[in-house]
């Protein structure tokens, strides 16, 4: 069995994008890391999520979406990188998520997103393996947005 492998990168700020606010690497990753502590901004159909243990490389979690409980390991790399590793279950492929930012130049920043499962997705099964990886992509832009609103909310000023 070969795992599926897909990696995208989402622009958050560039000059041919100059009508979206400008971010920087440290609202990026404050807003992100929300991702992390407060998932149910990110993920539709999560009802609840309970950090179980945190330590100096990360934290475990249980996101309970109703029918499907998932438990998961963050791990990161302060301002770096974020990993999600789920491993897999009856109703749950397993596998991983990583988010890094990448700053090739001052100011520019970007988003890869990086996943690996465990499906094999494969001869018949390769149209499926497009719809998961268009899935992905629009979760990811998704998630640009929710951290776009966030960082304003962090930037907002107090009422």
């Amino acid at each position: 069995m070969r795992p599926m492998y897909f990696e995208h990168l989402v622009k958050i700020n560039a000059p041919d994008t100059p009508a979206l606010a400008f971010l920087s690497r440290e609202a990026l990753w404050r807003a992100l890391w929300q991702r992390v502590e407060h998932p149910e901004r990110f993920l539709p159909g999560l009802e609840t999520c309970v950090i179980l243990e945190r330590d100096a490389a990360g934290l475990c979690r249980r996101l309970d979406f109703g029918n499907t409980c998932i438990h998961d390991r963050v791990r990161h790399l302060e301002g770096e990188w974020l990993r999600f590793e789920v491993a897999a279950a009856d109703d749950h492929a397993g596998g991983t998520l990583t988010i890094t930012l990448e700053e090739p130049e001052p100011g520019l920043l970007g988003l890869r997103f990086a996943y690996q499962t465990t499906l094999d997705l494969r001869g018949e099964q390769a149209d499926y393996a497009e719809y998961i990886k268009a899935a992905y992509q629009d979760s990811d832009l998704e998630t640009v947005r929710v951290i776009r609103r966030i960082a304003a909310e962090f930037n907002a000023p107090p009422a």
